[in-house]
């Protein structure tokens, strides 16, 4: 038995957010931006819009991509660090949305190493033998985590999700996944307050803790060599080269972080589909979002070795080695 994906789907809201515009917000310029990061705008999602609705159009897409029943998902899994809320899970919610019932469905976070993650964990439960296809879904509204009058971090963050039905095929279609993780390097990139070590008050609020923070020069560093190690590890492991690669889909945080990684490893730039450009940072969407653009520009086909790989905060760091069977 094989399981591989059978579907992808995206989708970004509406509103864009362009560099001009974040001139008007904070002290930089479009110049500056697109030298150090790459980014030229960035999707928002519109109030009164959250996680789960763009979880649902994303998968609404892939469901329809894989040419099923939505019937036929056994299971929701669903990467986010901007849930609709603590609880119920946004995965539940996406499921109400689809009209869905008594499947399970439930969220997990590994920031944007999210979707690689979530990968994995379809595999396992279908490789378990109860299940047969599932739902894997990353949703991001990075947005409401954004502190807009740091200008630091406030260009690099947009909103989207991306989706995949993962499912059983006559061959391996993932074929491996490598998956690590760091904790000592919790204090690079996370949100202060907002948990239960530092629920939200009017404290926490004034002095903006409750919005994303992030070591940008250290972790820059860290991103190159992990998504680096990650990459050359599940090819040693699998007996293939560089050369064997068709394309690599990375997380987009940067693009000086891909150019790093792409010189690394002594890969062109070629190989690496981006689309920063576009969207800036959406953590566990950037993947699946690219995945599924990749596939509708004609970039991968059937056949073609794929390899995905992301960092993100924990620290995490995953890659997917994919043979594409659609």
């Amino acid at each position: 038995m094989g399981i591989g994906i059978i579907g992808t789907g995206s989708y970004l809201p509406y509103l864009r957010l362009s560099n001009r515009d974040m001139e008007i917000m904070v002290e930089t310029s479009d110049e500056w931006i697109i030298t150090r990061t790459g980014i030229k705008e960035r999707r928002i999602c519109p109030k009164g819009m959250a996680s789960s609705d763009l979880g649902f159009e994303a998968s609404s897409k892939a469901i329809e991509d894989a040419k099923i029943r939505k019937e036929e998902i056994d299971f929701i899994i669903c990467a986010t660090i901007t849930p609709d809320m603590f609880f119920p899970s946004t995965a539940c919610i996406i499921q109400k949305k689809l009209g869905l019932k008594d499947i399970p469905c439930f969220d997990f976070q590994a920031a944007c190493s999210g979707f690689i993650y979530g990968l994995e964990i379809a595999r396992g439960l279908i490789l378990g033998g109860n299940y047969k296809k599932g739902l894997v879904v990353a949703s991001e509204c990075m947005s409401r985590l954004t502190d807009y009058t740091d200008r630091s971090t406030c260009v690099l963050l947009g909103d989207g999700a991306g989706a995949a039905i993962v499912g059983v095929s006559e061959e391996d279609g993932i074929i491996d996944t490598f998956l690590a993780s760091n904790g000592k390097y919790d204090n690079l990139l996370y949100t202060p307050a907002g948990g239960s070590l530092n629920p939200i008050s009017f404290d926490i609020i004034e002095q903006r803790k409750n919005f994303m923070k992030m070591e940008g020069s250290t972790l820059f560093k860290i991103a190159i060599y992990s998504m680096s190690e990650a990459v050359n590890k599940i090819l040693k492991k699998n007996n293939l080269k560089k050369e064997d690669i068709s394309l690599i889909i990375p997380h987009q945080a940067n693009l000086r972080i891909i150019a790093g990684v792409a010189k690394s490893l002594d890969i062109p730039m070629e190989k690496f589909f981006v689309n920063i450009e576009k969207y800036g940072n959406m953590s566990a969407a950037c993947v699946p979002i690219a995945l599924d653009e990749a596939v509708k520009e004609g970039r991968i086909k059937k056949g073609d070795i794929i390899l995905t790989v992301a960092f993100g905060a924990g620290l995490t760091w995953a890659s997917n080695l994919i043979r594409w069977i659609k």
